[in-house]
């Protein structure tokens, strides 16, 4: 299915109520969230999206490019009108909001099938941006991101299976690492790839790896959704076949498997070379 015929096909009051700044980048409100998610009084939703604060806090985004505090007009009586407070959200922030919504209400599940559905047409179109790149280093600045921001994705949906706590995520991590290179945990990548101790497996990765652990960490998010699964230890084990899953369509494709490929430069250097590049 194209990006067009997802688009059609899942039209809502969720695009309804989207809107754009001046810089064109799309964004919802608070408060006409609250609405369309059939919230009687916006208090009632502020927990929402206080969870949902958190949870991108958690996910080591920075807050401030989700979460806006804003003033909003709201209409009284007749035609008067007045100020209240709300929030400007980005679609990751709606995402986690309705994540974090009262899962009684149907809206509130039609809400996570559309912001999925979102995330996935973006997806798209960030791919097929990515097949007119041309360099290695393009493609890995392009899949570097892109892990990031699915990693976002796979904390959040984590947390609702209940990995809470930094060491329980650590650990669910590892085990989609251990899946993907046969027994090898992050600790166990970093050194077999010669690195310092402050240097991130995922910034030594040549296009090939990224994409290897971008289709993984997509996938387990993808089933840890889908399946409702709940429980660390369960979380744990569908991370780890998934990796394994990956790791076999791999093997299947005569690809080289993951801990064997070469350790890269480090995309930052890689950043600033391009940066420089670009400006002369």
């Amino acid at each position: 299915m194209n990006t067009k015929e997802l688009s059609r096909n899942n039209m809502s009051v969720f695009e309804q109520i989207k809107q754009f700044d001046e810089n064109g980048n799309e964004y919802w409100t608070a408060r006409q969230l609250a609405k369309v998610l059939e919230y009687s009084e916006y208090r009632h939703f502020t927990p929402a999206v206080n969870r949902a604060k958190e949870a991108c806090e958690n996910s080591g985004q920075n807050l401030s490019d989700h979460f806006e505090d804003v003033l909003e007009m709201i209409n009284l009586a007749k035609t008067a009108q007045r100020q209240v407070d709300s929030v400007k959200l980005s679609r990751y922030a709606c995402y986690l909001i309705v994540q974090n919504a009262d899962p009684s209400k149907e809206v509130v599940a039609q809400g996570q099938t559309y912001f999925a559905v979102q995330t996935r047409i973006r997806e798209i179109q960030q791919m097929e941006e990515y097949n007119q790149l041309t360099s290695e280093e393009e493609k890995r600045l392009f899949l570097r991101s892109q892990l990031s921001q699915q990693n976002l994705y796979l904390a959040s949906t984590a947390k609702n299976a209940g990995v809470i706590e930094p060491i329980d995520y650590a650990i669910f991590q590892n085990h989609g690492y251990m899946g993907l290179y046969n027994g090898l945990d992050a600790k166990a990548i970093h050194k077999r790839k010669g690195l310092k101790k402050n240097e991130q497996i995922l910034d030594f990765m040549g296009s090939t790896e990224l994409a290897a652990n971008l289709f993984r960490t997509t996938q387990a998010e993808d089933k840890l959704r889908k399946d409702n699964i709940k429980g660390k230890e369960a979380a744990n084990k569908t991370h780890y076949e998934v990796g394994r899953k990956v790791r076999k369509t791999i093997k299947e494709l005569g690809g080289t498997m993951p801990e064997n490929l070469p350790t890269s430069e480090n995309i930052k250097k890689v950043q600033k070379k391009l940066n420089s590049y670009f400006k002369n």
